[in-house]
């Protein structure tokens, strides 16, 4: 089980000779920085054991680079010392040998910022994500290719190379080898189904051939004993396998009663000569059944990350994790998945999407800053845990075999247990046999620490948890650590001195004994605020020991400078610090006015804080306090002065579609043959995503009674007919499955919708006009890899006007029309997911600069009139002008009961941030994120508002989603507006 050498030039070579007909050629490789290997325990870096902690961000779900640092300091913040990242080939990539790299695209700024930070990253390329985004992050165009996706089939396998060509060389220059962040590359995506091992070795061949020398993993799903690939032998074999764990499942509506029903959580070992992965961990959930996320938050709160998490941490010994989602964000646009989402993705995570912090992420931190700091928790084997006294307190354990620390674990044997239990423990720690005295209350779990050096301290062992501890510089160094418990359980801490030591009670309620046998210093106290102990002498270097409760150790921040770590209290986010001479300098938020204790080194004297001089003064325990103000106060504009229009021309008899393209095809690759000719789905002329129109001609008989449709729209899609410029009516679009998503057959009448034809409507020889608008709520995922779900077509699938006996009537001309230019993007800043096919999109309408004074001009929403069937637009204007130095989040919010029967589209600046409608699901606040969101400055606001059946506008408003000092600056994402020479006729 000798440690596994990454030697980038070796692999290069070899597998450039396996390659060298199959991929480009090879760059030259730079000199590199540093070493990654991996052994039975751990990843390590030139040598140096790693405990990788990450946490999920997704860039594509957070549209405004500038915002990227944020999300990331928060996530470092949170003790994360590593983010996992997927990349999203479709937001890339709007037609087949066209990709984007730049703007709110530009993962090279991303990469930097990563590094900028000071974390590292787990990079998931693909080609397949799923990440609940459209077609699982294959681009739409995609399904036009021959090919089985996911296999080594000719037709993919050229479409994914050009992915790979594209996106590797970009991770390459940013591995940890070259003085980057990347220290591991994963391939694919939870692949168990349909497997094709020529592909996945394929694309690893691929990675080596870029120069990515990091470690290849990849995640399975989700418990590997029950999938029938095992990626840790045969071809295509990786690495270091993980495995994907979900164990509270996804069932928001009931936080309650939903505990650990997908299993123990306890991620498996698939190989013996790399460490485990728990590549994805659950730290929240998909609102299948639009509970909303306030719920989903509440099933996988900080009760399960205690029990779930350290239970996996002592029961597994992995020391890889990756917890999906950090941060969720906003699948803004079209980027949703159409069966499981909305537009929001904040997914229940411990930072929300509108960025605010939530009690999962004090958890976080809590485990985070412990796990990434106790170094001998990166290599442990298991042993026999301490006898409990109680079978209803139940132990497990782990130790370091160079260093003897040991790690156990207490909680109830049943997990969903929600007792008040009490035991002793019978605890043969390393420097001696302990009894030692341990309570669970409630759904609660710990791992307890012995025999550990604690910098320059012996702990012998401590029935209060581990949040961090730092050394202090100065003369003389000095350790800080802050232990914790839930409040008002009692705690023992046990130190050992070679002669007895000074202790100094600065704070709460704690005895202290000395034992001249053992050496023993025991502290006994309980979790109660924040008590304070110094103790000096003994033959150590002194100690500034923080006892206190949950709440008052996520108050902490753990930091690392240019002069070595230290801890700050009392701001709401400690972004980073250094020390230059005797000054700390810390950029950091403050949600109110109050305290503020930095523990820095001796020759500290000034705090700046955000720039700002803080007064402060010196405490007993060696810190600095001082005080913070708090934000200023915020005030956002009503939204008036509305103005609205019409806008489906399109439905209407005379309307010109000359410039549309025709629709003609009579073949195409999708395993679903469509019912009627010609091949109408929107896919096959370039369309791929929002909504699309369709107009057909056909000469009427007089014996016309009904139009018959079928349209694939996705779930929760619709579509809406005309006749002549006569609404129909509208049905919902269907999807070509049966009830089971994951097995899908064919559907012999998916979106059927029969149209009874008024009477008088159609005369004999008139030539009538068929308009049809189908929405598209985003493109079936490949999770089974399987092209039946894939390749579900987006469109019409069947068209015909029948008479009375059920036939149709008359062949129908078709033309279809989607966002304006198809593949060709006329907006490449905001993407191919941005617009769709509506007119008022392809007028231009959604955006800034457009010349709306000739609308009719309406008051508030709510008095707007009432909405007929078809398509209504809606403009304003608002100025903000947020204080600098602030970070205030700004939603749009709706009122009033969900809509039914329409569905609104959010453009703000010209960015589509997304659907709202309870057709859609629960979401009433919409997150506006600054750099879209002019902070200082004119703001277009344009809502398309489609409507299947008469009702009214909700009012809508502006909320402010927080308020603090601090921030990061955000610039304006540069985007173009307006421009008639580029938005003319439609």
């Amino acid at each position: 089980m000798g440690s596994r050498r990454i030697l980038a030039p070796i692999i290069t070579m070899v597998v450039a000779l396996a390659a060298v007909l199959t991929a480009p050629a090879a760059p030259a490789a730079p000199v590199k920085q540093h070493e990654v290997s991996y052994d039975h325990y751990s990843l390590k870096i030139d040598g140096r054991r790693i405990f990788l902690w990450t946490g999920e961000f997704h860039y594509f779900r957070l549209p405004s680079p500038d915002l990227w640092r944020d999300a990331l300091e928060k996530i470092k913040a949170a003790g994360f010392n590593g983010v996992s990242l997927y990349f999203n080939w479709a937001y890339h990539s709007p037609k087949p040998g066209v990709y984007d790299f730049t703007g709110v695209r530009d993962v090279e700024r991303l990469l930097r910022a990563i590094e900028g930070v000071g974390l590292y990253a787990v990079v998931r390329p693909g080609p397949y994500i799923n990440a609940e985004v459209s077609g699982g992050g294959f681009p739409a165009w995609l399904k036009t290719v021959p090919g089985r996706a996911r296999s080594f089939d000719p037709g993919y396998r050229e479409a994914y190379r050009d992915w790979l060509r594209h996106i590797n060389p970009i991770i390459a220059r940013h591995q940890v080898t070259r003085g980057g962040s990347v220290v591991a590359y994963n391939v694919e995506n939870e692949y168990a189904v349909n497997v094709d091992r020529a592909y996945m070795a394929d694309l690893q061949r691929q990675a080596r051939h870029a120069g990515i020398d990091v470690p290849i993993t990849h995640n399975q799903c989700c418990d590997a004993a029950d999938w029938t690939a095992d990626w840790s032998t045969g071809e295509g074999a990786v690495q270091i396998p993980g495995v994907d764990d979900y164990p509270q499942s996804f069932d928001c509506p009931n936080p309650d009663t939903s505990w650990g029903v997908w299993g123990p959580g306890v991620t498996e070992r698939t190989r013996d000569d790399a460490p485990v992965y728990a590549a994805e961990y659950q730290p929240g959930a998909i609102d299948l059944n639009n509970a909303g996320y306030r719920k989903c938050r509440e099933l996988t709160g900080p009760n399960y990350m205690k029990v779930f998490y350290k239970s996996n941490i002592v029961g597994s010994g992995a020391t890889m994790f990756g917890y999906y989602m950090a941060y969720g964000g906003t699948s803004w646009g079209w980027l949703p998945q159409p069966n499981d989402v909305y537009t929001s993705y904040d997914y229940g995570a411990a930072i929300t999407e509108g960025r605010g912090l939530t009690p999962k992420y004090d958890e976080f931190k809590r485990q985070g800053h412990s796990v990434t700091s106790v170094a001998p928790l990166a290599k442990t084997d298991p042993i026999a845990a301490p006898a409990s006294d109680n079978p209803a307190v139940h132990t497990e354990a782990r130790a370091n075999p160079d260093t003897g620390t040991q790690f156990v674990l207490v909680r109830h044997p049943d997990r969903a247990a929600s007792t008040d239990d009490s035991a002793t423990l019978d605890w043969a720690t390393p420097d001696g046999r302990y009894q030692v005295p341990v309570r669970v209350r409630g759904r609660d779990a710990k791992i307890l620490v012995a025999g550990y050096d604690l910098g320059g301290q012996r702990l012998v062992w401590s029935n209060s948890e581990i949040m961090a501890h730092a050394a202090i510089g100065g003369a003389p160094v000095r350790d800080v650590a802050v232990l914790y418990g839930r409040d008002g359980e009692a705690g023992t801490t046990v130190l050992r001195y070679p002669s007895r030591p000074k202790v100094r009670v600065l704070a709460g309620s704690v005895r202290s004994s000395y034992d001249p046998a053992s050496g023993d210093l025991r502290l006994d106290y309980s979790h109660s605020g924040l008590a304070r102990v110094l103790v000096g002498g003994g033959g150590r270097r002194p100690l500034l020991l923080l006892l206190g409760t949950d709440d008052t150790a996520a108050g902490f921040w753990r930091v690392d400078t240019n002069a070595g770590p230290l801890l700050v209290r009392g701001t709401s986010l400690v972004r980073s610090a250094r020390v230059t001479g005797d000054a700390v300098r810390l950029r950091a938020d403050a949600e109110r006015a109050g305290d503020v204790e930095v523990f820095a080194p001796v020759p500290a004297r000034r705090l700046v804080v955000n720039g700002e001089l803080v007064h402060v003064r010196p405490t007993a325990g060696g810190s600095l306090l001082g005080r913070l103000p708090g934000p200023r106060t915020v005030r956002l504009p009503e939204l008036s002065d509305w103005r609205t229009r019409i806008g489906a021309p399109e439905a209407g008899p005379d309307f010109d579609d000359s410039g549309w393209k025709v629709a003609d095809k009579t073949t195409t690759v999708s395993p679903i043959k469509p019912k009627t000719l010609p091949v109408l789905y929107a896919d096959e002329y370039g369309f791929h995503y929002g909504n699309v129109w369709y107009r057909g001609r056909f000469t009427a008989t007089g014996s016309e009674t009904s139009v018959s449709l079928n349209a694939i729209t996705g779930k929760r899609g619709n579509y809406l007919v005309w006749l002549n410029g006569r609404y129909l009516g509208s049905a919902a679009g269907g999807v070509q499955a049966d009830t089971d998503p994951d097995n899908p057959t064919p559907n012999p009448d998916p979106g059927r919708g029969d149209f009874p034809i008024p009477s008088g409507l159609l005369e004999e020889g008139q030539t009538a006009t068929l308009s049809v608008l189908v929405q598209n709520m985003g493109h079936n995922d490949d999770w089974i890899a399987n092209d039946a779900r894939f390749r579900q077509p987006r469109g019409l699938l069947g068209a015909a006007v029948v008479g009375s006996d059920g036939e149709s009537v008359a062949p129908i001309a078709w033309r279809i029309q989607g966002a304006r230019g198809g593949e060709d993007l006329v907006d490449r800043a905001r993407g191919p997911l941005n617009t769709g096919g509506l007119y008022g999109e392809r007028s231009g309408w959604h955006l800034p600069g457009y010349p709306d004074r000739s609308w009719r001009r309406v008051g508030s929403l709510a008095t707007s009139g009432d909405l007929s069937p078809g398509v209504a637009w809606y403009r304003t204007t608002f100025r903000l002008n947020l204080p600098r130095g602030h970070d205030t989040p700004v939603a749009l919010r709706f009122g009033g009961d969900l809509p039914r029967g329409h569905r609104v589209l959010i453009f703000l600046n010209g960015w589509n941030l997304g659907g709202y409608s309870g057709d859609i699901g629960p979401q009433r606040d919409f997150y506006l994120p600054g750099g879209l969101l002019r902070e200082r400055g004119t703001n277009t606001l344009a809502l398309a508002v489609t409507t299947q059946e008469p009702g009214t506008m909700r009012p809508v408003g502006l909320v402010a989603l927080g308020n603090q000092r601090g921030g990061v600056p955000v610039r304006d994402v540069p985007a173009p507006s307006y421009d008639p020479r580029t938005y003319g006729r439609s």
